[in-house]
C-alpha cells in the first residue's frame, strides 16, 4: 500500500485534457465486441475498469488491439460469442459484471463472471431479477458474485426499475437487443443515458416514449420508457470517447478551493445527464464558462474555463436530494470532501447507494472529514457538512476505494499541514495520472 503525501497549495492554474470516460468506454466496448466487424476507440479510458471489459471481450473471441496514443481497435464476433476457457474476471468493475451479463445471458454457452473481493461483496440480485424475467438463468452466492450464467434464448419483458441504476438499465437493454420481442424499460428516476447512445452509434433502433398522434395525451410515465426490438446487429464504429467528466470533478472541485484559481478543461464529456455536475459546482461558488462544444455520436463534448466567483451564491447549505443525488453519485463523494471549504455547506440525502459501492462511501467520507477535523453530522443515506470551516492535514484511509483517495487529495490542498494518503495507488482503478495531473496544475 503506498502513501501519497499532498502539501498545502497556493492556487490550482492551468488546462488539462482527462482521459476518456469510464462509463462509454464499458458500453463502447462492449458493443464493439459483439458487433461485426472492427471499431477504432481513441481517447479510450486508461482506468483499469474498462480495461477489465476489454479483457472480457477478448475471453469471448473478440481480437482486441492496443494502438497509440489511448486508442484501441476492437474486432468483433459479429453477434456469436464463444465458449470461454475459464471465468470472465470482472475485476474491481462493478460496470463490467453487471453490464455484461445483459450482454451475454442470450448466448448458448456456460458462463462464470467473478471479480475482486470488493466486488465479489456488491449486490447483483438487482440484474437476476429482471434477467431471469426474460428467461436467463442465473446463480448468485447469497445475491452476490460469483454469477453463473447459463445463456439460451431471451423473450422481451416490459420492466420497472425499483431503483435508478444506469447499470441494471444497460444489462436490460443489451439482453433485450437480443431477445425475441421489444423489451421496454422504465425508469422512475433517469439514469444517465450513455447506453442509449452508444446503440444507436453501433447502428441500433431505440426509441423512447410511445408512438402518440399530436391529439394523444401521453402518460405520466412514458418519458422515461425505452422500448429496444430484440435480434438487431451492431457494425463497428469509429469513435472518439469524450473526456471523463467524473474524473474532472475532482479537478472542477479543486477550482472552488482558491479564489484566483483558473482551469481549463479540454474535450470533456458534457451530456446533458452527467454535466449537471456543473450546475452544482456553480451553486457551491464556481464561475464556468463553455468554450466550445460539438457532438459525437450523440454525445456533447466542450471545452470549459472554471474558477471562483468572487461572492457566494446563496445563504444556505446546497441541498442534494432526489434525482439529483443518483445523476452525481460518483461525484459525491470530492464534492462532500470539499463542502467544509465552501461558504455555505453541502446537505447530501437519499445516498443510500453510495454505502454499497466499493467500499461505505458515507462511513468513510465521515470518517476522514472528522480526521481533518471537520464537524458534521453522519445520516443514514447521506451527510450534512457545514461550511465556513478549517481543516488539517491527517492520515486518510482510502479504504481501497479510488475516488475517496482522489477526493481527499482535494481536500488536502487547502488544509494546513501535510496530508497522507494512505492505499493512494488505488486511484489507478479510474484514473492512473490523477496524482501527475494535479501535480501539473497546483501551485504551492
Amino acid at each position: 500500500m503506498s502513501t501519497q503525501i499532498i502539501r498545502p497549495a497556493r492556487t490550482l492554474q492551468g488546462s488539462l485534457a482527462v482521459p476518456g470516460d469510464k462509463s462509454i468506454s464499458h458500453r463502447y466496448a462492449m458493443l464493439a465486441g459483439l458487433a461485426e466487424g472492427t471499431t477504432r476507440l481513441s481517447n479510450f479510458s486508461t482506468g483499469a475498469d474498462p480495461h477489465s471489459s476489454l479483457a472480457c471481450m477478448e475471453a469471448l473471441g473478440a481480437t482486441v488491439v492496443h494502438k497509440e496514443a489511448r486508442t484501441i481497435e476492437v474486432t468483433g464476433v459479429a453477434g456469436q460469442f464463444r465458449q470461454p476457457a475459464g471465468p470472465l474476471d470482472c475485476g474491481n468493475s462493478g460496470s463490467t459484471m453487471r453490464m455484461l451479463a445483459g450482454l451475454i445471458a442470450s448466448h448458448p454457452h456456460t458462463f462464470t463472471l467473478i471479480g475482486d473481493h470488493s466486488l465479489s461483496l456488491r449486490p447483483m440480485e438487482r440484474i437476476r431479477k429482471p434477467l431471469s424475467q426474460m428467461g436467463a438463468r442465473l446463480d448468485l452466492v447469497d445475491g452476490h458474485a460469483p454469477i453463473t450464467i447459463q445463456g439460451g434464448p431471451l423473450h422481451a419483458i416490459d420492466f420497472i426499475t425499483p431503483i435508478p441504476s444506469a447499470q441494471v438499465k444497460t444489462a436490460v437493454l443489451f439482453a433485450g437487443l437480443q431477445a425475441e420481442g421489444t423489451t421496454s424499460l422504465t425508469e422512475s428516476i433517469l439514469t444517465r443515458d450513455h447506453s442509449e447512445h452508444a446503440l444507436r452509434a453501433f447502428g441500433a433502433t431505440l426509441t423512447r416514449g410511445s408512438a402518440r398522434g399530436p391529439d394523444q395525451a401521453r402518460g405520466p410515465d412514458e418519458s422515461a420508457k425505452l422500448s429496444i426490438p430484440g435480434g438487431q446487429r451492431l457494425q463497428g464504429i469509429d469513435a472518439t470517447i469524450p473526456g471523463d467528466i467524473s474524473s474532472a470533478a475532482f479537478f472542477l472541485c479543486a477550482a472552488l478551493l482558491f479564489p484566483d484559481s483558473n482551469l481549463v478543461l479540454d474535450a470533456l464529456g458534457m451530456n446533458p445527464t452527467r454535466a449537471v455536475l456543473l450546475d452544482i459546482i456553480a451553486a457551491l461558488g464556481g464561475r464556468i464558462k463553455v468554450l466550445s462544444v460539438e457532438e459525437h455520436h450523440g454525445e456533447l463534448i466542450g471545452s470549459i474555463q472554471v474558477n471562483r466567483a468572487p461572492t457566494p451564491p446563496a445563504t444556505a447549505p446546497f441541498l442534494i436530494s432526489g434525482a439529483l443525488t443518483a445523476q452525481v453519485i460518483d461525484e459525491l463523494p470530492v464534492l462532500a470532501a470539499i463542502a467544509p471549504y465552501t461558504a455555505n455547506g453541502l446537505i447530501i440525502r437519499d445516498a443510500q447507494e453510495l454505502r454499497i459501492k466499493e467500499s461505505d462511501r458515507i462511513a468513510l467520507v465521515a470518517q476522514n472529514l472528522r480526521a481533518m477535523g471537520a464537524a458534521l453530522t453522519e445520516l443514514s443515506d447521506g451527510l450534512e457538512i457545514p461550511g465556513n470551516q478549517r481543516l488539517h492535514g491527517a492520515s486518510i484511509d482510502s479504504g481501497d476505494d479510488h475516488r475517496i483517495a482522489m477526493a481527499f487529495a482535494i481536500a488536502a490542498l487547502r488544509a494546513t499541514g501535510d496530508t497522507e494518503i494512505q492505499g493512494a495507488e488505488v486511484s489507478a482503478i479510474s484514473f492512473p495520472e490523477f496524482f501527475s495531473s494535479l501535480d501539473s496544475l497546483v501551485q504551492l
